[in-house]
């Protein structure tokens, strides 16, 4: 079926009529609307909004709405000045009153932004705006570069619904649960967008698929079980992401209990030579090419290959003769069962994921499986997410996380963040970890900053990597997959994000048909 707005011939052909008119099926709908403040476009391209930088493709932070930013000695003011010639979709100025009040609007939104650490944000200038911190952030930077611009004077109850903005697209139409219709913004500032007209489609993953084999589409995101099909005209697109996922295990002993009278703690997983013969014995690459059909990479980290991640945390793993040594120095005995024993107690336990995810569902029988040779029993259970919030801090758990900021290792791994919501379930906690931690959100500059998140990972002595405490067995990161009109150009693709959003559009002012 081809919805309202879209035809077989706008979207497929290659030269003899329209080809600045592209339908794509990349995604789900975004359910909340298109309202920045409340955390639209986060993960990817907020698309109708700009934000004031943005990463290049090499994760260099460019200019986009501003044109420079300092920040004072103490790390508390940050002064960003706008371009002066950008304009809203309906015409309207931006300026620095639309910068203040779209974060002082995002920071009373309580939405999975995170901006309590600004005091305020105020216009100094028609063009300048000053952000005041109540401590040191340098990762600040981050959320200047993920927060769309909002129009103070358009803004309302249905502005999630009807956006406008100073992104290279203008919203057209949104039939809820068919499709977004956009076209391209006459004024935006920037590199003038080569399609003048895109439609989102929102189908089902088989209906995704079945519309791309009918030359409905000119791309269409599938899963790893549709990506190793023909389908006539388009090509696979496989792009490297930090999607990943891996296992959360409690780090202290079990008996206690959260505020909610929740249980914390496991007996067998608190035992660093339980984590670290895990991390060391399961096959990552096996996993990939199994659970994944090879779409996809081992993982080491929540942030491999980004810019502030330790490339010595990539340990040598499906030893398993290596991990039986860990297990045999810390105490952990053989027995006739099979199953290993330290002072009574079987190193077994249960292993949760979601219900609803096959994919996690197949890592964490997989993985079973993997690590029984080393006389440790692994029970699988599927639960839903109302369930699992329960049994997380006291259980090992299946997630995926995967940012563009390096907060979300502060948030995994921190003392202050233990048990806040799906944040450090584990219970870990390091000193030595916090300190570096806070030594990089202190730090003056980016790249003084990412020293300090890298000795977190791992120092030579400590951190929170696989080489450290292990509180994670990262097990995979999952490539995003589409299928791609072969006429079709999408330029170079950053390493994308967790899947909850359009990373993919994050370069859509470079894409053109060839």
């Amino acid at each position: 079926m081809i919805l309202a707005g879209c035809s077989q011939s706008d979207a497929n052909q290659t030269g003899q009529t329209q080809k600045d008119e592209l339908v794509l099926a990349i995604g789900g709908e975004p359910k909340e609307g298109f309202d920045p403040t409340t955390g639209w476009g986060r993960n990817g391209s907020p698309l109708f909004q700009s934000t004031l930088f943005k990463y290049d493709s090499n994760f260099n932070v460019v200019n986009d709405l501003a044109e420079n930013y300092k920040v004072s000695d103490d790390g508390l003011i940050w002064t960003v000045n706008i371009r002066q010639d950008a304009k809203f979709s309906d015409g309207e100025n931006v300026t620095a009153d639309d910068v203040a009040f779209t974060y002082n609007k995002a920071k009373t939104s309580g939405s999975v932004m995170d901006l309590t650490n600004l005091d305020n944000a105020e216009k100094t200038g028609p063009y300048t705006v000053k952000f005041k911190l109540k401590k040191p952030q340098s990762n600040f930077i981050y959320l200047l570069i993920t927060t769309g611009i909002v129009p103070e004077h358009a803004y309302g109850d249905n502005y999630k619904e009807h956006p406008i903005g100073s992104g290279p697209y203008k919203f057209v139409q949104w039939n809820k649960g068919q499709q977004l219709i956009v076209e391209a913004n006459p004024y935006y500032y920037g590199k003038k967008p080569f399609f003048k007209k895109i439609t989102f489609l929102f189908l089902a993953e088989d209906a995704a698929f079945a519309a791309a084999k009918a030359g409905q589409v000119d791309i269409v995101s599938v899963p790893a079980t549709f990506a190793k099909e023909k389908i006539a005209g388009m090509k696979l697109v496989t792009v490297e992401s930090v999607d990943n996922r891996g296992i959360t295990f409690p780090t202290v002993p079990a008996g206690q209990k959260t505020e909610d009278g929740i249980p914390v703690g496991n007996d067998v997983t608190s035992d660093i030579a339980i984590r670290k013969a895990i991390n060391v014995g399961i096959n990552r690459q096996a996993l990939v090419d199994g659970v994944l059909e090879g779409f996809g990479t081992p993982a080491y980290s929540v942030a491999d290959k980004l810019p502030w991640w330790n490339a010595d945390t990539a340990i040598k793993d499906n030893n398993i003769e290596e991990a039986k040594k860990i297990l045999d120095q810390a105490g952990w005995k053989e027995t006739a069962s099979g199953i290993r024993v330290k002072n009574g107690l079987e190193a077994a336990f249960t292993l949760y994921y979601p219900s609803d995810d096959q994919i996690r569902q197949s890592l964490s029988i997989t993985v079973a499986e993997m690590i029984k040779p080393l006389g440790i029993k692994v029970t699988t259970e599927g639960k839903s997410w109302n369930e699992l919030e329960r049994l997380m801090f006291s259980n090992p758990v299946l997630m995926g996380w995967g940012n563009h900021d390096p907060i979300e290792m502060y948030n995994l791994y921190s003392s202050k963040t233990k048990g806040e919501g799906y944040y450090n379930p584990n219970f870990y906690s390091n000193p030595k970890v916090d300190e570096y931690m806070e030594q990089a959100l202190r730090a003056s500059s980016v790249e003084e900053a990412y020293k300090y998140w890298k000795k977190a990972q791992w120092d030579g002595k400590t951190g929170f990597s696989a080489k450290g405490d292990a509180p994670w067995a990262w097990l995979v990161n999952v490539q995003h997959l589409y299928y791609v009109n072969e006429k079709l150009d999408i330029g170079k693709q950053k390493i994308h994000p967790h899947g909850h959003a359009w990373p993919i559009t994050d370069t859509i002012t470079d894409w053109k048909w060839k």
